[in-house]
């Protein structure tokens, strides 16, 4: 057991935080190192005048940061090295803007903290396309993408259409994946300082980009149905915001897809305020769902996102927005100067993806993967409450008592498993507590190793917390 102890009086914030960092920052410097164990609460608080309650969330702190575990009767250790978040995420800017996952994720760990679509044998496809593209484009991919040939646009129009919705493609524009688009439609509507509209809990990094170029989230309740339309006409009357993300189908992390009648209403309050919509369809447009998109109901003010990402490949970075009428050069300007363009090389390959049939049948061999995968969770977490869809690649799993999400997360994290807890998608604060996490199972590489996944998700589901706590 060290002689190490902290000094109370030194650092801001409470006294539990300022406890915490300095655990951090001695392990950091080598002054704690693995496998030291750190004093009793009960012995630390009588030696720096404190209560045992504040070491106790002390120590609460530095276990939900990973530089610690803690098992009952045995007490607390500092973890390995290979075990600690990089020092880098100590640095309070980072960790706002990058949520609670790893910058790097540790190696060894299965990753059911992704849902990049699976491996299918993808490598083959794109290889054949990218050197045709370089053969037929010598001087093009050696340059910048200055003019957008026609073929582009019409590959966007076809992948983002859905039922009797098919945009023009004179009202689309290409972009570097879906996340690029939906920062590049908030930087050209909304200016800094103004507000934005986001679900408690959503694809939060939105939030964050957002956050970075000045613009201010408020959240808008939700239930086991999505999106409260009273909530969202209240938000509108009393906050005004100028834009709403939502994702109508298959929604990011809680799996839900919004009724017509809500969706009806949602574009109704919407067009009433003069709030503009921004739809994500990255996952929806793999379900099948004919639920007409926010896109169809409200074409006036809703920007629809989608791509390749989620069930075609991850690092072509292929994506598209469909724009109201007359805004899609705004758009197009704005994508070149929050993201530095369009690479030529990119584009072609995603436009001969869609157009040349390829795209749809990674996906639809994407999907029956997703399909298999699903269906093996569903035998394995039998008898426990989660969300889920046969075509979307993670579950949003209720945690039984007496686990709690960041705790949940960091007990698989020691079993070697890298799971999201719900704090990872709450696009800003909030009293709303959900006692959920997400796990996402399309990036192990291949079923054996999602049935290994999870087995240990449903072995620790089982078990409770026995032999395992955030602090002794």
């Amino acid at each position: 057991m060290t002689t190490w102890m902290p000094d109370p009086g030194q650092g801001q914030g409470p006294i539990y935080a300022r406890i915490a960092d300095q655990i951090e920052e001695a392990i950091a410097e080598g002054v704690l190192t693995a496998g030291t164990k750190l004093p009793p609460q009960r012995n630390l608080a009588f030696d720096i005048g404190v209560t045992i309650g504040t070491i106790g969330r002390a120590y609460h702190l530095v276990r939900e940061r990973g530089l610690v575990s803690g098992e009952v009767g045995r007490g607390t250790y500092v973890l390995d090295n290979t075990e600690v978040k990089p020092a880098e995420q100590a640095d309070p800017m980072i960790a706002a803007l990058s949520g609670t996952r790893p910058l790097k994720a540790p190696p060894g760990k299965l990753r059911f903290d992704s849902t990049a679509a699976p491996d299918i044998g993808q490598g083959a496809s794109l290889e054949k396309l990218l050197v045709e593209i370089s053969r037929e484009h010598h001087a093009d991919i050696a340059s910048y993408a200055r003019d957008f040939p026609p073929h582009w646009f019409e590959a966007g129009s076809q992948w983002l259409a859905k039922g009797s919705f098919r945009p023009l493609p004179d009202r689309i524009v290409p972009t570097l994946g879906a996340h690029a688009g939906a920062v590049a439609v908030i930087a050209a509507v909304t200016a800094p300082g103004d507000k934005i509209a986001f679900e408690n809990v959503t694809y939060s990094q939105i939030s964050r980009s957002a956050g970075l170029i000045g613009r201010r989230t408020i959240l808008l309740r939700t239930d086991d149905y999505g999106l409260d339309p009273e909530d969202f006409e209240r938000v509108c009357a009393q906050q005004h915001p100028k834009l709403a993300f939502l994702m109508p189908t298959a929604q990011n992390p809680t799996v839900v897809t919004l009724s017509l009648e809500r969706r009806q209403a949602i574009a109704d309050i919407a067009r009433r305020y003069g709030v503009w919509l921004l739809e994500d369809d990255l996952y929806g447009a793999m379900t099948g769902d004919m639920t007409p998109l926010l896109a169809e109901l409200a074409p006036e003010r809703t920007f629809l996102v989608g791509g390749l990402s989620k069930s075609v490949a991850a690092g072509v970075r292929g994506g598209w927005v469909a724009c109201p009428p007359h805004f899609s050069q705004r758009i197009r300007i704005a994508h070149k100067m929050v993201s530095g363009g369009m690479p030529f090389l990119l584009a072609e390959l995603c436009a001969r993806l869609v157009l040349s049939g390829e795209g749809a049948i990674l996906r639809s061999k994407s999907i029956d993967e997703i399909r298999a995968r699903e269906q093996m969770a569903r035998e394995i977490f039998a008898g426990i409450d989660f969300n889920s869809h046969p075509h979307v690649p993670f579950l949003w799993l209720k945690l039984s008592e007496p686990w709690l999400s960041g705790t949940f997360k960091h007990a698989a994290f020691e079993e070697g498993v890298l799971v999201d807890d719900e704090d990872e998608f709450k696009a800003g604060r909030t009293d709303s507590v959900f006692h959920r996490v997400r796990i996402g199972f399309s990036s192990p590489a291949d079923r054996a190793e999602v049935r290994r996944g999870f087995l240990t998700l449903r072995r620790l589901l089982d078990s409770g917390r026995t032999g395992y706590d955030s602090f002794a």
